[in-house]
């Protein structure tokens, strides 16, 4: 007989509920806009979200607006998007940098200036190349350690807010989350997974267990953010 867990009633047409509460109770976003309605602070780690969208686009980065689609998310959890942090690093430059990296590097400061302009917090660290197996690979270093530092100091510089988006994937999050929760702030992580063998995205069930609620992110709420030409963000 196979197990299969249920976290909201078959008749509810409310997406966020799955996965949802693990309990199985509906939370805020059960309820109409009417009657809740919270200040919400977004955190992206644009690692995760990056992979996320090549993956989605079948080895093409979709192409929507980061502001857009982060208010979708406060939306669905009916709640106004308050901040917007965004976690990043720029590209890699070597000590003489090639034509491809330059480009790659100007593109990247034309994008953060973009949303920098349009009110979000961007957090930078910085980017490794690794040498293995004869071949490079490239690791954002410092990128975890701002956004558990801005977690950190929720309390302090917003006591007003007491439920959080987290989109990421990352279970080295998960003391700070539980931090939090003793604040009395409820993390909502917008995540995803596969549950095939050597898939890309694999599921931190320590992550999932630290939070209030998680919800898979489908290719529908990167669709429903479409972009204004002249702003071309990934």
């Amino acid at each position: 007989m196979t197990f299969q867990k249920v976290y909201k009633s078959q008749t509810i047409k409310n997406n966020n509920m799955l996965p949802g509460d693990r309990n199985g109770s509906p939370d805020e976003s059960f309820y109409s806009k009417e009657y809740v309605t919270n200040n919400l602070l977004v955190f992206i780690d644009a690692a995760f979200v990056s992979k996320l969208s090549k993956h989605f686009g079948k080895g093409k980065y979709l192409i929507y607006d980061v502001i857009k689609f982060a208010k979708l998310l406060a939306e669905k959890e009916n709640g106004e998007c308050l901040q917007i942090f965004y976690y990043t690093a720029p590209p890699f430059q070597s000590d003489a940098p090639t034509k491809e990296e330059e480009s790659k590097k100007e593109g990247y400061d034309s994008f953060v200036k973009k949303l920098k302009k349009r009110g979000v917090t961007i957090r930078e660290g910085r980017c490794q190349r690794l040498k293995i197996d004869d071949k490079f690979e490239y690791k954002q270093k410092a990128v975890d350690v701002f956004l558990a530092m801005d977690l950190t100091n929720i309390p302090v510089k917003y006591p007003d807010v007491k439920k959080i988006i987290l989109i990421a994937t990352n279970s080295d999050f998960v003391p700070v989350i539980e931090n939090i929760a003793g604040e009395g702030i409820r993390t909502i992580l917008y995540t995803y997974y596969e549950k095939k063998r050597d898939a890309k995205f694999s599921r931190s069930n320590e992550l999932i267990k630290s939070v209030h609620k998680y919800v898979l992110l489908p290719r529908q709420d990167f669709d429903s953010a479409p972009l204004e030409k002249e702003v071309n963000l990934k």
